[in-house]
């Protein structure tokens, strides 16, 4: 690199370093002072909406608690915070109650057989979905006016699925029009706020669902993923979340898919506080054809593993990793170079630097039309919407105008993305085989306030990565930052390796505590 080269990075990284500041205080102003979502009432209340949801469906197994009471717990919650979270769009749903009430009678008169139980891991644990996610008989907005009032025939595929496995939903979330945005806002709903700090954005699109999970309003949650949209929210919300290998959920009922869509980026996974729910929300999830391939009852032993990371993107339009979020990675890599005897090496992947223009080109390449969808089957024109929204008369936020803009915006040159894509991918895989592990930045620094990704977003390229590589990551939550904001890394392996993602994520949550409530604990 010559010397140039440089000194224009270095200026780059200081127009970052400013602006990232100037936008802190600009909006830090403007959005007033810091407020965290309350906690629970009670110390008793506390004990329950904290357990992860493996804890939660062993307890009712066993009788030291009942499906109704915790049910209803989760369904208080969500009334004594929503005000603040403005997460819900549709619930608590009063028949939760009804059928947490029918599943203790039938334990308590056992008529579960033991292979029942074997068959119903989360038997009356309650769970929520995003609203693009079809629940029937509830409302399926997907954030639009048009919309408001749409409501769902059918259950989505990983609905039905997780309802099958004993599971009792008692809620749906907000989510940006049409899931296309790092910041879950629309003019139907509004914006959800982060728990952490009610100021700063939950990301996207899975960021109602991420809230409503760190504020203990739900046992565990679905999300959708197809530049980050689980993995974002996950990190700003401080929670776990899992975006699996391409096609191993079937993806019928998300955001109206039909699930026989091929070479597509989205994926439905599981997000939860603990890393102990993934896995078995995995076996729940995982189309019946592919689990033989995921091989996720096999034990992965993590001292047999091989580990790497990479230390930025390369890309200038991101800010640079800042101070706080490179200590995290130094503690990983510390770690598990302990675990394995080995160091943990330095990943130098092909093409980063232009993972924001593959992820637009593929973009083009999905099914889905987000012009039409955004319009609810009608073509919109950009620059209308754009000159209605000045005169305060659009149906749409800024967000989804910014969107629609971008697609009469020139192409990225088809040839040169497939081949950029191809040898990263390509890179990849031979790096990681079927025994390596890559740790990846979730973000160059925590979850920005409100607006600011309407000025500065191209930080989500750090997720989006993975959608365009079509291979597995899980967001780990690793602690908060000195702003009380949390830190995260995002654990990514080949194709089919999804377990080897899980099980480093419960060592780092063993070693590292995972999960911080967003409100002082009781004793």
């Amino acid at each position: 690199m010559s010397f140039w080269s440089h000194v224009l990075d270095a200026l780059l990284a200081l127009v970052h370093i400013l602006s990232d500041r100037l936008l802190e205080f600009v909006l830090g102003w403007y959005l007033g002072e810091h407020k965290r979502v309350p906690g629970p009432p009670s110390l008793e209340q506390q004990t329950t909406i904290t357990k992860s949801a493996v804890e939660l469906a062993q307890q009712i197994r066993e009788r030291r608690q009942r499906s109704y009471d915790i049910v209803k717990t989760y369904c208080e919650r969500i009334e004594s915070v929503n005000r603040d979270l403005n997460a819900v769009v549709d619930g608590p749903f009063p028949e939760a109650l009804d059928q947490a009430r029918e599943i203790d009678r039938k334990l308590d008169e056992k008529e579960y057989s033991d292979e029942d139980l074997r068959r119903l891991p989360f038997l009356g644990v309650p769970f929520s979905t995003k609203d693009s996610t079809a629940v029937a008989g509830k409302l399926h907005t997907l954030g639009l006016l048009a919309r408001k009032s749409e409501r769902s025939t059918t259950d989505a595929e990983c609905v039905r699925l997780m309802k099958e496995s004993g599971a009792i939903i008692i809620a749906t979330s907000n989510v940006p029009e049409v899931n296309k945005w790092i910041e879950s806002r629309n003019m139907l709903i509004g914006c959800t706020n982060n728990p952490y700090d009610l100021r700063r954005s939950v990301g996207g699109s899975s960021g109602g669902e991420a809230a409503l999970i760190a504020a203990c309003c739900t046992g565990f949650g679905l999300g959708t993923d197809i530049g980050g949209s689980i993995r974002i929210p996950a990190f700003n919300c401080g929670i776990f979340g899992h975006k699996p290998t391409s096609g191993a959920v079937n993806m019928a009922g998300c955001t109206f898919r039909t699930g026989k869509e091929k070479d597509t980026m989205v994926c439905a996974g599981p997000m939860s506080r603990s890393a102990r729910d993934l896995l078995p929300m995995m076996q729940v999830l995982v189309d019946p054809s592919l689990k033989a391939k995921l091989k996720l009852d096999q034990k992965v032993e993590l001292k047999r593993l091989r580990y790497f990371y990479v230390s930025s993107n390369g890309m200038a339009q991101c800010n640079p990793i800042n101070r706080e979020t490179e200590r995290v990675m130094y503690k990983i890599r510390k770690h598990f170079e302990g675990v394995s005897g080995k160091d943990v090496r330095h990943a130098d992947l092909p093409n980063t630097k232009l993972t924001g223009k593959m992820w637009r080109y593929w973009m083009t390449q999905e099914p889905a039309n987000f012009n039409l969808l955004l319009g609810n089957g009608a073509e919109l024109n950009p620059f209308v919407e754009l000159f209605k929204k000045i005169l305060g008369q659009s149906d749409y936020s800024m967000a989804a105008i910014y969107s629609l803009i971008d697609s009469v915006l020139p192409k990225e040159k088809e040839k040169l993305m497939r081949e950029a894509t191809a040898k990263c991918r390509k890179s990849v895989q031979d790096l990681l085989g079927d025994d390596g592990v890559l740790f990846y930045h979730s973000s160059p620094r925590t979850a920005p306030f409100h607006y600011y990704p309407l000025v500065k977003f191209n930080d989500f390229a750090y997720f989006s990565l993975f959608n365009v590589l079509h291979l597995p990551a899980t967001q780990v939550p690793m602690g908060l930052d000195s702003k009380g904001m949390p830190l995260g890394i995002q654990v990514v392996a080949n194709p089919n390796n999804d377990r080897l993602c899980l099980a480093v994520a419960e060592e780092l949550e063993r070693t590292f505590g995972g999960w911080v409530p967003p409100f002082p604990l009781k004793n």
